[in-house]
């Protein structure tokens, strides 16, 4: 019993608030019909010179009865008093206007067909509605005004907000409009001089990101809300970094690819991140060229448990290939990417396969049982300072390994292979970069061997991906510190996962024989403020500590070799740049074991004159 009180109780708490909302929505109707009424009658009486003894007012009682019926049924139509549309917004505006222009229309139409002698003259009921619809709007900006000067005195957040644009108004309109929402618009800012004197949904611009500081000390905000969703990340960093010297804590809308629906309110504001800083672009996707060469295809990817290769078979899967084949030796990995996948873990099914790309036969056996028509080869050791030390592991999988799948997906003539590659090919110094850079002379001397496109895909540091930057610094700051950076000035080129796969795939489709296309990374990033943007973020004091660049790291990565040159034929995003294939006769002498051949020492040349006696050192 006393449950079953709770209950009632609580929903008729719950019914409080809206049966006092539908109470004023259904009292505003009535205001309009009121506001019909007397715009008619200021109309009759302009008519007859506001000589009241002219006025015909059986023929305006009328005519007032049928503009009010005309209009209610619009308005229920309209869905007005149900509150389809904010009360004061444009919508709703629209919506009043075309209900009062057919009561109007309906009312002159009645005067017709009961004339003549007309019931009033044909001008009224027109002068009539134009006079209502003014009073019905100066109604609803008064409510407005009311409403934005309440949220004003509320208790909440005190916000800025940056970007007066569209999504800046519409995320001011949510929080005005917000009953106990948790922000309250203090004062907007934006880099755009002709917005200086204007005024947001009723809040003020008080200038640019320059005045940041000012703004924050004069209004008393805690909190600046970034709504720019198409800003790049330079902009997001300055305005963030300015934000933060001010002691104003930092939140951002998500760019509008992300939001569902056209509309930005308080619901898409969160935190600031990382992706947020180093990279925001909006990548414009073929889909059609996508959709070609996937759809109903059998694609394979190797690695498919790692970072890329996970997000890769969660983007192909969306354009519902005939069969996703993903290989990798890591059963576990391959186990997580299926719970991804369909919410459980089905490992007996065949479209997971456990294997080694080491292992020649296995892989020859399993692409002539499969026979794949697109392959992605995202299999590869990656650790810069790993294999320095081990570089005949490095051998084994990246240029062996390599070797192994073209040399299977060329028996049974696939029609595309894609080659993930690193930037660290270009002009190599290090045992990941040769034996990647062999990876993609590999790629383009199979393409010579096969009537399908046979391509690498190169690009860089990628947040969020195992071993990466992005995580060796969060797992830093969460123990107290301190984060190793190996050099003040190092930099790096940054993507994250989500973009760099969305191109990968896109590459897929506009890549020729040979190539390496090389992804645009936009800036490069200095290590060091990647380190100290995430201690800002992480709002606690933590230690940088420089410990000198390892053996094989370059201060600057670069894209392109010295002697490449490419074009941007068909994406913008995208260069299209030669390989050198090997010729077979070194292919020959490469051996398909690592047994078969010497490996130097690590850190020095690895892979390059294949000599029974001598280490091969990568072009």
């Amino acid at each position: 019993m006393i449950r079953d009180a709770v209950l009632r109780d609580g929903h008729a708490q719950a019914r409080q608030p809206l049966l006092a909302w539908r109470v004023r929505r259904w009292s505003l109707l009535g205001v309009d019909v009121m506001a019909l009424v007397a715009g008619l009658a200021l109309a009759s009486a302009a008519r007859r010179d506001f000589d009241v003894r002219l006025i015909d007012r059986t023929g305006l009682l009328f005519a007032a009865a049928v503009i009010a019926a005309a209009f209610v049924a619009m308005s229920l139509t309209l869905r007005l008093p149900q509150g389809r549309h904010t009360v004061g917004s444009a919508e709703e505006s629209t919506a009043l206007a075309v209900a009062v222009t057919v009561a109007a229309i309906v009312t002159v139409a009645a005067d017709l067909v009961t004339g003549p002698p007309r019931v009033v003259p044909l001008s009224v009921p027109v002068v009539g509605a134009a006079l209502s619809f003014v009073l019905m709007l100066g109604l609803r900006l008064v409510v407005r005004h009311q409403r934005q000067a309440a949220s004003r005195r509320r208790a909440g957040v005190p916000t800025l907000v940056f970007g007066a644009g569209v999504a800046g108004g519409q995320l001011i309109r949510s929080m005005t409009e917000s009953v106990g929402g948790p922000y309250v618009p203090v004062g907007v800012l934006d880099d755009d001089l002709r917005k200086r004197h204007a005024r947001v949904h009723g809040v003020r611009m008080m200038g640019g990101r320059e005045d940041i500081a000012a703004v924050a000390g004069a209004t008393g905000a805690e909190l600046l809300v970034i709504a720019l969703p198409s800003a790049d990340a330079s902009t997001i960093r300055d305005i963030s970094q300015r934000a933060t010297d001010a002691g104003l804590a930092v939140k951002v809308l998500p760019r509008l690819s992300e939001i569902v629906g056209s509309q930005v309110g308080i619901r898409d504001v969160r935190d600031i991140d990382i992706a947020d800083l180093l990279g925001r672009r909006q990548v414009d996707t073929n889909v059609r060229a996508i959709a070609d060469y996937l759809v109903g295809k059998r694609v394979l990817v190797t690695g498919a448990g790692g970072s890329i290769g996970s997000e890769l078979c969660l983007q192909l899967a969306r354009f519902h290939p005939a069969e996703l084949i993903m290989l990798d030796r890591d059963e576990s990995a391959l186990h997580a990417l299926q719970l991804q996948l369909h919410g459980e873990a089905r490992l007996d099914a065949p479209e997971v396969v456990l294997a080694d790309i080491r292992d020649s036969e296995q892989l020859t056996a399993l692409f002539a049982e499969r026979r794949p028509e697109v392959v992605f080869h995202a299999a590869a050791l990656k650790h810069v300072n790993m294999l320095e030390t081990h570089s005949q592991e490095a051998w084994k999988t990246n240029v062996l390994g390599t070797r192994n799948v073209l040399e299977a997906a060329t028996a049974v003539r696939v029609e595309r292979f894609i080659n993930i590659s690193t930037d660290k090919a270009a002009d190599p110094v290090n045992v990941l970069g040769r034996t990647k850079r062999l990876a993609e002379q590999l790629t383009a001397a199979y393409a010579r061997a096969n009537d399908g496109a046979f391509l690498s895909v190169r690009f860089g540091n990628v947040l969020g991906s195992r071993g990466s930057v992005l995580t060796t610094f969060t797992a830093q700051i969460a123990r107290g510190g301190p984060v190793t950076v190996t050099d003040p000035d190092v930099t790096r080129y940054f993507m994250t996962i989500p973009e760099a796969v969305q191109l990968v795939i896109q590459a897929g489709a506009i890549g020729r024989d040979g190539e390496a296309l090389v992804l645009d990374m936009g800036e490069p990033v200095r290590i060091a403020d990647v380190a100290r943007q995430l201690i800002a973020l992480a709002d606690r004091p933590i230690d940088i500590v420089y410990t000198g660049l390892h053996p094989g790291e370059k201060l600057h990565e670069e894209l392109f070799g010295e002697n490449e040159t490419g074009t941007r034929a068909a994406h913008p995003l995208i260069t299209h740049v030669p390989v050198p294939p090997l010729e077979p006769a070194e292919i020959g002498r490469m051996g398909r074991r690592a047994e078969d051949r010497v490996v130097a020492s690590p850190a020095a040349s690895l892979v390059g004159e294949w000599a029974d006696e001598r280490v091969m050192e990568v072009r």
